[in-house]
């Protein structure tokens, strides 16, 4: 029913010489992923420190530049600060989301630094989603 392949597959005699063009091991992908959402994770940090300044975001996104900078070999990141009419329960559903994937990545990578920041990130950013709920009478 099906005919058989009969000549080599052209993804390999595209590339030639396999060695010509670099090649990142699994950990490198992994860190520059990491790396990714974290430094994410750390614009929105900055963005709800700027509508929200609180001693905790403070601390948060401290620890985030300095767990970037060592996944990309010294780099500082790029700070941001914005100001605005964003609102603030959707960067917290936000940075909760991207903690949450930052922690999937450093658990692969058991990364325990970045995940155990990633998980006090995911945390402090679902207490703040969090809205109080008022007590009413039956009645």
């Amino acid at each position: 029913m099906y005919e058989p392949i009969r000549t080599k597959s052209v993804h390999s005699t595209m590339a030639g010489n396999t060695t010509d063009f670099p090649h990142r091991s699994r950990e490198e992908e992994l860190d520059i992923q990491l790396a990714g959402h974290l430094a994410a994770l750390l614009a929105v940090t900055d963005t709800l420190r700027s509508l929200e300044p609180s001693t905790d975001l403070d601390a948060a996104a401290e620890r985030l530049a300095e767990q970037v900078a060592r996944l990309r070999g010294g780099t500082a990141p790029v700070r941001t600060t914005m100001t605005g009419d964003s609102k603030v329960a959707a960067l917290h559903r936000r940075a909760h989301a991207l903690a949450g994937r930052a922690l999937v990545v450093a658990a692969s990578r058991a990364d325990t630094a970045a995940a155990i920041l990633a998980a006090e990130r995911m945390d402090a950013h679902a207490v703040a989603q969090a809205e109080p709920q008022e007590l009413t009478g039956v009645g």
